[in-house]
């Protein structure tokens, strides 16, 4: 059997295509929407070999046009649970002793196929099932997703040639074993690349995975199953099942072989499964890598330097893509009295302009929140803001549920920088903007600094560098993705690996080495080529 030391291509960011009037990519993903609200998928678990239908079905339905059924997939119980944990230690001797190489080829295969044949449908079924913009959907479920796959393949290859150094007569090698038992991937609703890099970073590595998807991305989740099944990932190594939380929970972290959790979700749900790792510590293997990228109470912080108008539109794009619904999204903003009329002049102006819709019509900047649930949380904060002596509703305010789960992009000015809204993750389309005294931006940034518990993305909008330089020293650890003027969201795979820290996770930085480091177990290996035979060393002797 031919053997090398392969070199993975390296990889470059997938381009974002345009869709511009006309273009190939535009009719393409017309056509894919067309085709997926023209029919009601029926969406199995896939567990092993198997499709599992348990005909206890719930319905898949657009957070713009709630009415409409995209399809219906098929619920589990704890015995699926069970299930797949038994694949994915059925599948691990096989799939972790495969060389290395052909797993990498099977995760660029996917991205490969994502980049391809399966972009409009990834895009369509994203922009659906999870109300994205066809932009939105572009830049993650194609093109973050892509970069993901293809960026971890080239890492994982460098994991595997970094060894250590040899002396004369031994051989020094490290070897990077997959975890001992099964990795858990919980993944979320807002990023398609995040649900499909979850399981598929731990998988590279050589471990199985059993994957339990947020409902309300189940539907794009089933392309990625496919694209994988595609790609050639062999049955047992990424088992996806639809099982409630507490019932998924209770069986595999009170299982012998649990050894990871890969994470993307709410602070407070991150907070009680490392309380329940940690209660049931002593019935593992292994003691299990916990990582997980939880909340944010993201800022942006102008100095009086700044120029009002690229301020209004970091808060406009920063606050608003996606309706706020990003771990990253602007969710406080801090600006200096000099310029604050001029930036509520542009960003009013701004959200005059937005239209909101469903994400059929390409011209809605602004679609849906992805469900009834958060519709009521995000409209109670917006109630609670109107009912609040020290804030005030300066735009936006307005929601209905009728349709679809709509709420107008919104900003709250507030007296009060420590009110609710500038202190809890709302994770929906508000902002809440507070006016400091122009001169006092060193106390601002303690200000920053101190409010919130999290600490995932933050950025400084400023002209001059000295200020620059004292707000990364004051904010030093109040963001894991810290931008100098810039918006806080729109990490690149390869360019700003991500994550936070404090109540924000583990900051093991997805789209880097250091994540993928987190799902090998090291080994280190010694051979010595001739051995003494003699235990007496040259210091016992007196002459």
């Amino acid at each position: 059997m031919p053997k090398g030391v392969y070199q993975i291509p390296t990889p470059v960011n997938e381009p974002v295509l345009s869709y511009a009037p006309g273009s190939p990519e535009k009719l393409a993903v017309k056509k894919a929407l067309e085709e997926a609200r023209s029919q009601q998928l029926d969406i199995p678990m896939y567990i092993g070999s198997e499709e599992i239908r348990t005909g206890k079905t719930k319905s898949l339905n657009p957070p713009h046009d709630h009415q409409h059924v995209l399809g219906h997939f098929h619920q589990g119980d704890a015995s699926h649970v069970e299930q797949a944990i038994n694949a994915a230690l059925g599948a691990k001797e096989a799939w972790a002793n495969l060389a290395w190489e052909h797993r990498a080829s099977i995760f660029l295969r996917a991205a490969d196929l994502l980049a391809g044949p399966y972009r409009a449908k990834i895009n369509a079924a994203t922009m659906l099932g999870q109300s994205k913009s066809v932009y939105q959907a572009e830049i993650d479920a194609a093109c973050e997703f892509i970069d993901f796959l293809r960026f971890n393949a080239y890492y994982m290859m460098e994991i595997y040639q970094d060894q250590p150094k040899s002396s004369p007569g031994v051989w020094n090698r490290l070897e990077y074993r997959p975890l001992e038992g099964f990795v858990f991937a919980l993944t979320p609703f807002n990023f398609t690349a995040i649900a499909g890099n979850l399981p598929a970073s731990a998988a590279l590595m050589g471990n199985t995975v059993v994957w339990k998807p947020a409902f309300t991305q189940i539907y794009a989740a089933n392309v990625i199953m496919e694209v994988f099944k595609e790609a050639g990932l062999p049955d047992g190594v990424i088992n996806l099942i639809y099982v409630d939380g507490p019932t998924t929970g209770d069986v595999i972290f009170n299982h012998r072989d649990f050894a990871g959790i890969h994470f993307t979700g709410s602070t407070g749900v991150f907070q009680n499964l490392w309380k329940t790792i940690g209660n049931n510590i002593h019935k593992y293997r292994s003691y299990p890598r916990i990582v997980g990228e939880t909340g944010g109470k993201d800022f942006i912080v102008a100095h009086k330097s700044a120029n009002a108008k690229e301020v209004a539109t970091a808060i406009t794009r920063g606050a608003f893509e996606y309706q706020g619904q990003k771990c990253s999204a602007a969710s406080r903003v801090y600006i200096p009295s000099n310029i604050w009329d001029d930036v509520k002049k542009y960003l009013i102006a701004d959200l005059k302009t937005i239209k909101m819709g469903p994400t059929e019509d390409f011209t809605n900047f602004f679609n849906a929140v992805i469900d009834e649930k958060s519709f009521d949380k995000i409209a109670k904060y917006i109630d609670d803001a109107k009912e609040n002596k020290m804030t005030e509703v300066i735009a936006g305010g307005g929601y209905d549920k009728s349709k679809g789960y709509f709420i107008e992009p919104t900003v709250i000015h507030t007296q009060d920088p420590s009110s609710t809204t500038m202190c809890e993750e709302i994770f929906g389309p508000v902002v809440t903007i507070y006016v400091y005294q122009a001169e006092r931006f060193e106390e601002t940034l303690d200000l920053v600094d101190q409010t919130s518990p999290y600490a995932l993305t933050g950025s400084i909008i400023s002209h001059d560098r000295y200020a620059v330089e004292l707000a990364m020293k004051k904010l030093e650890n109040a963001a894991g993705n810290f931008y100098i003027n810039d918006k806080p969201t729109g990490a690149v795979v390869g360019q700003q690996p991500f994550g936070g820290a404090r109540g924000s996770g583990t900051n093991d930085k997805a789209g880097s080495k250091l994540n993928l480091l987190r799902w090998v177990s090291p080994r280190t290996i010694k051979e010595t080529f001739v051995p003494p035979t003699d235990y007496k060393y040259p210091f016992l002797q007196e002459k």
